[in-house]
């Protein structure tokens, strides 16, 4: 067992990032199935986790910049629970603020550690909840970084950075409304104020104000009240300052005080978690009595609520994040904008999804955009009825893609997708959720980038211990995936299936055309800034100064060796004239050779290449 902290420093926050991430990960699903509100679509627990996920991501990164500096290998003593080495790339910009000048400390800063874990969620929120989250950890850093003579690394300190969090928090979300998340974050606040001692006793003093309010949520809010349950987003912040007492004491709070139906009665291991989504259900969908709260505090009409979720990030100048508060504001409800200092994550329920994303146009540059539809046996989007439970299906594919058009091809041939930008890459949390979404006993695993080995393989391990059988197939790009699709027959055995898919993406060679971002020594030479580099296999092999050029070198260089069909996948930067070039490259210069070409999006590189 790792040592327990005596005072506020960087370990004492990855540990609590490994704590709450654990927590979280046990609490998941009763978080899920007791989700009711804002919108009762049973996802409030599976945000928080990739939210802190995210969030231990970057600290992780910091102790690895750390430890990179100082020349020594980094041994964890957080949590054995996660492991976020596999996660690390998105993050190289954080772990690079603990790199500091002269000699190396014995660890990061804490400034450079609660700094991390503030933008790690900021960057990761999920839903409603996550982006309530990651401003209440952006309240704590704001006074734990703080640039002053004043310690904040005792209890005090801790009281402080709890009362910034609860009161930013409120300030971020338009229209707070109690019985909430926002409430529960209060109570806490209110009781490490009031506390004396250590670190230790203020996280104790906390957890007990929050778990108080927690168990009051039915009285503050009717659908609460109507379901049996208590706030959803409350019982995370509870996970997550349990988390906070087991960092500085060594002990974890007892889980049975925890409350989850109104009552105090808990839904523990044993607990039909069918039985506790039906109750919800019913309850959430019955006829009020009278006229209740939507998300932003004001009456909700009898139609429902909007039928879109829209999160994205925004770069924008904080004048600007004034006029787009007030806009969204007029679009829909839970309208929740955090962040600062030239990034915030944007959160609104809307009917008109492309106008929330003009608005974020308007203010700045939206990016990680991400739509979700309520469904029309959505609690928030019908008045009335029942939820049908759905049924699993046999056979699912679930494929990481690396562009919105890709996106849109994989989904057509049937696989859940999981969208992974250029320098986003998945964490393995995403990835067991898009198991989770496909609904199926089978699950056959595409990660489609070689980096992606081993979170997809953590993913796998997760998923077979909830009773899924999955089977990875260790694609390294997105055109062996197209090769495995292509090929897959729900209707035959499993392990077959899984052979001809494997086989399919193994007879599959694969390069990419892109744009060099630096000076660096290749296979194939040196590259400066700007060339135009032709990748097969992972390796460089051409560099040149035109695009359509370079990937016709690489093209040619790959049919060398045989080949029946040509995939060509554009990024939206390749030029308009290059498929049809190669198009016709190919029909004169290679018979009995067939060409498709695919339009993937922003995938990062101009070109990839596939050849069967």
């Amino acid at each position: 067992m790792p040592q327990v902290p005596q005072r506020l420093d960087a370990s004492a926050v990855r540990a609590w990032c490994g704590f709450a991430l654990r927590e979280l990960g046990r609490a998941r699903e009763e978080i899920d199935a007791i989700n009711v509100y804002p919108v009762a679509d049973g996802d409030t627990g599976t945000n928080l986790y990739l939210t802190v996920e995210s969030a231990t991501a970057a600290v992780e990164a910091v102790f690895a910049g750390h430890a990179a500096l100082a020349g020594g290998k980094e041994t964890p003593d957080g949590p054995e629970a996660f492991d976020g080495r596999e996660a690390l790339d998105g993050h190289e910009a954080v772990a690079g603020q603990a790199v500091s000048h002269g000699r190396v400390p014995e660890g990061p800063a804490l400034a450079d550690a609660v700094h991390a874990m503030a933008h790690g969620a900021l960057i990761g929120a999920r839903g409603n909840s996550g982006t309530i989250l990651a401003q209440l950890l952006r309240g704590m850093a704001q006074v734990l970084a703080a640039d002053s003579d004043a310690t904040h690394t005792d209890g005090q300190g801790l009281g402080l950075a709890l009362r910034r969090a609860a009161d930013s928090a409120r300030q971020a979300v338009v229209h707070p409304v109690e019985g909430t998340v926002l409430t529960v974050a209060s109570a806490a606040a209110d009781a490490a104020s009031d506390a004396e001692g250590d670190c230790g006793a203020v996280a104790r003093a906390a957890y007990e104000g929050a778990r108080a309010a927690l168990a009051a949520t039915p009285g503050q809010l009717a659908v609460l009240e109507r379901a049996g349950v208590v706030d959803a987003g409350g019982r995370g912040l509870v996970a997550v300052l349990g988390a906070l007492v087991e960092t500085f004491t060594g002990e974890a709070p007892a889980a049975a005080a925890v409350p989850v139906l109104a009552g105090h009665a808990r839904v523990g291991a044993d607990s039909d978690a069918t039985g506790l989504h039906a109750r919800v259900d019913a309850a959430v969908t019955e006829p009020p009595e009278e006229v209740g709260e939507c998300a932003d505090g004001a009456p909700a009409s009898e139609e429902g609520g909007p039928a879109f979720e829209v999160i994205y990030l925004l770069e924008a100048e904080d004048a600007a994040v004034a006029r787009l508060r007030d806009r969204l504001d007029a679009l829909g409800d839970s309208l929740v904008v955090v962040g600062g200092d030239g990034l915030w994550n944007v959160h609104v329920h809307v009917d008109d999804a492309g106008a929330a994303v003009e608005a974020g146009v308007e203010a700045g540059r939206p990016y990680r955009i991400r739509i979700t539809h309520f469904g029309l046996d959505d609690a928030h989007t019908t008045g009335a009825g029942s939820r049908p439970v759905r049924e699993r299906v046999e056979r699912a594919v679930v494929a990481v893609v690396p562009g919105e058009g890709l996106a849109g091809l994989y989904t057509e041939a049937g696989a859940t997708t999981v969208l992974a930008r250029p320098g986003e890459p998945p964490a393995s949390g995403e990835l067991v959720e898009a198991v989770r979404r496909a609904h199926a006993r089978e699950v056959v695993l595409l990660p489609n980038d070689a980096e992606l080995r081993h979170t997809a393989a953590a993913a796998a391990e997760q998923a077979r211990t909830e009773g899924v059988r999955v089977a990875l197939i260790p694609t390294r790009s997105a055109v062996q995936g197209i090769a495995a699709l292509a090929v897959h027959e729900p209707g035959r055995r499993f392990d077959e299936d899984v052979v001809a898919m494997t086989s399919a993406a193994g007879a599959t060679r694969y390069a990419e055309v892109e744009v060099a971002e630096r000076q660096s020594w290749t296979m194939a030479g040196i590259c400066q800034a700007g060339d135009i580099l032709g990748l097969i296999e992972g390796d460089v092999a051409v560099i040149g100064s035109d695009v359509t050029a370079t990937a016709e070198a690489v093209l040619n260089r790959m049919l060398a060796a045989g080949g029946e069909m040509v995939t060509l996948v554009l990024g939206d930067e390749a030029p308009d004239t290059i498929a049809a070039h190669l198009e016709s490259r190919v029909r004169e210069s290679y018979l009995a050779v067939d060409t498709v070409v695919y339009r993937g999006g922003r995938q990062g590189a101009l070109l990839l290449i596939g050849v069967e």
